[in-house]
């Protein structure tokens, strides 16, 4: 999905960069004290290890939304567990490590190619989109751009209007320009405030008029692919904060779920103003799709009291012997 061996090293990259940090990050000094809102995570690939580094960088809540697994789905069965576990499991394992999750439902584009199996998603949608912590139709798009994306990014468009909840767009890797703005006049056809609609997955070529046009410009800072840090620190010192956030969209390939923390510490090191940071990697998000009506930040307070004895559906994030880790700030004791 991501780079060949070849690339990284064209990259200058070693297999020792390539391998997990251990111990204390050293970007952690200059961000202490700061909280932070990652609005595309997919944590359903990611480990526990992961949800305690971000907990410990300041990430407070997430959006995890709807995506493909790597795998080509064989049955509509599959994706409705795929659907309950974001509003289920995913969000109880999440409470665990003190950050609030929420979710946006969707069709994937690369999946809504499949059009038998795209019409019973399509059907199994409307029974989701209403569940709590769903704050958006997401991520939905272009990915080869073909007769079929459009189908299904045209009904889930007509979904979130009828709904009156915000979209989040996965706009193309290839011809990432055109595709992005064709994927922003279709919602404009259905009718759809551009204030509603995160385009995701910005870079230098389609910010300016993702902008422009009065939508939110997302952007995703994934090795290699999508948006290095520093060229995202060009782009807020260009463009300042309005309708800007950053995300990590970490996934099953090689990304790094403290891409949120890590640009802020690097917006520091160049002079980026605290409150500035604070827009690009907390607010703008909260205030997108906070239009859900499902955002509410004293929230993120509440999951703060860990107690990691705790089950969903009788299951535990502790496997066999393991102690639980419960917050000794508490003044409960159980």
């Amino acid at each position: 999905m991501c780079c060949s061996h070849h690339e990284y090293e064209k990259a200058g990259m070693t297999e020792q960069d390539l391998q997990p940090v251990t111990g204390k990050p050293f970007f952690l000094d200059s961000i202490k004290g700061m909280t932070f809102f990652d609005p595309h995570v997919h944590m359903t690939s990611r480990t526990t290890d992961d949800y305690q580094a971000m907990a410990d960088a300041g990430v407070v809540a997430i959006i995890e939304p709807a995506f493909w697994l790597g795998q080509p789905r064989t049955g509509v069965a599959s994706f409705r567990d795929y659907y309950s576990s974001l509003i289920g499991w995913e969000r109880f394992r999440a409470s665990q490590f003190g950050i609030k999750h929420y979710c946006t439902i969707g069709l994937n584009s690369r999946e809504a190619n499949n059009g038998a199996l795209a019409e019973q998603v399509m059907e199994l949608l409307p029974h989701f989109i209403y569940k709590e912590g769903v704050v958006g139709i997401g991520e939905i798009g272009f990915d080869d751009q073909t007769p079929a994306e459009e189908k299904y990014y045209r009904l889930q468009l007509e979904l979130a209007r009828e709904a009156a909840l915000p979209v989040q767009i996965h706009t193309p890797h290839r011809d990432k320009k055109q595709g992005t703005t064709r994927s922003m006049d279709i919602t404009i056809e259905h009718g759809l405030d551009p204030f509603t609609v995160i385009v995701d997955h910005n870079n230098e070529e389609t910010v300016k008029e993702v902008l422009d046009r009065g939508f939110w410009a997302a952007f995703t800072i994934y090795p290699f692919t999508k948006m290095g840090n520093e060229r995202m620190v060009q782009i807020v010192k260009q463009y300042g904060t309005e309708r800007i956030m950053i995300n990590s969209a970490a996934d099953w390939g090689i990304s790094d779920p403290l891409a949120v923390p890590k640009t802020a510490a690097l917006m520091k090191e160049h002079g980026i103003s605290d409150e500035d940071i604070r827009m690009v990697t907390y607010q703008n998000a909260i205030t997108a799709f906070g239009q859900s009506g499902q955002i509410d930040v004293t929230d993120f307070a509440g999951v703060k009291d860990i107690d990691q004895s705790q089950r969903f559906k009788g299951n535990t994030v502790l496997r066999g012997g393991q102690q639980p880790r419960i917050d000794k700030t508490s003044l409960i004791i159980r």
